[in-house]
């Protein structure tokens, strides 16, 4: 059993600016939430502090009622899998060195890898359709095929949570599709933030609506997800109905100059 819990979280800058404000968030146990947002929302802040990369100024980070701040680096990187924005380029391992990479929480330092840890590489890098990849050096591949090799890298880790900051970054319509639902799949509780609201509303068990570092909405996609939340968050106008198929909530964004019907001549 795996819960996340955020309490009062806050990080600030040094000029007195709040990028996260007074935030509390919580994912039950294998629960998939959604973080979601405009741009400078506080979002990729939030999962900074959630994995650990940055230190609250305020407030903690609870793992099953563990303060992660007290773990050791090593214990929480054994709990927590990450997936960020873009991956580094600089790379000079190849596809699959990378990836083997999420093995290093459970071994020594010295420890080389075994026979169970090559299968693990190798059936990860097979789940996220990039195998005949990993030969090639990680800085040589486009950025959709980094994305899904981190993804990979998480899923050797074998994480009780997985924190994945816009997953679909680079990705064409079908691996967007298949790295949400391979996520899903997992059995892990995943905290993840995206652009896509639509992709978010399908996937998402939940929905957080950051503005300005604070939370201004949550609950289930059909709850958040409305026209006047996202004229009054995004500044556009929109229209939102229920799939016929999926059942979820679809957004159809109305642009300005022709939210109205023209009238006729």
């Amino acid at each position: 059993m795996t819960t996340l819990r955020t309490e009062n979280l806050a990080y600030g800058t040094g000029e007195g600016r709040h990028l996260v404000d007074a935030v509390d968030l919580s994912a039950a146990d294998g629960e998939t939430v959604g973080l979601v947002g405009p741009n400078g929302s506080g979002k990729t802040t939030l999962l900074r502090c959630v994995y650990g990369a940055l230190r609250p100024t305020h407030g903690r980070v609870l793992l099953d009622g563990d303060d992660l701040a007290a773990l050791p680096v090593k214990a929480r990187a054994r709990r927590i899998a990450t997936v960020p924005q873009d991956g580094h380029a600089g790379f000079e391992l190849t596809v699959g060195q990378v990836v083997a990479m999420g093995r290093a929480p459970h071994k020594r330092f010295w420890e080389a890898d075994s026979a169970a840890d090559a299968a693990l590489v190798a059936d990860a890098l097979d789940r996220v359709g990039i195998a005949a990849l990993a030969p090639r050096t990680f800085a040589s591949l486009s950025g959709g095929e980094r994305q899904r090799a981190l993804v990979a890298r998480a899923l050797v880790q074998q994480p009780s949570l997985v924190v994945l900051d816009e997953p679909t970054n680079h990705l064409d319509i079908r691996y967007q599709l298949e790295i949400l639902a391979l996520v899903r799949e997992l059995g892990t509780t995943n905290l993840l933030a995206l652009h896509d609201l639509n992709l978010a509303a399908y996937y998402c068990d939940r929905l957080y609506v950051l503005q300005g570092g604070r939370v201004v909405a949550d609950g289930a996609p059909a709850d958040v997800l409305t026209a006047e939340l996202l004229g009054d968050v995004y500044g556009v106008a929109a229209e939102v109905s229920t799939h016929p198929k999926t059942g979820a909530p679809t957004v159809v964004y109305l642009p300005q100059d022709r939210a109205q019907p023209r009238a006729s001549a």
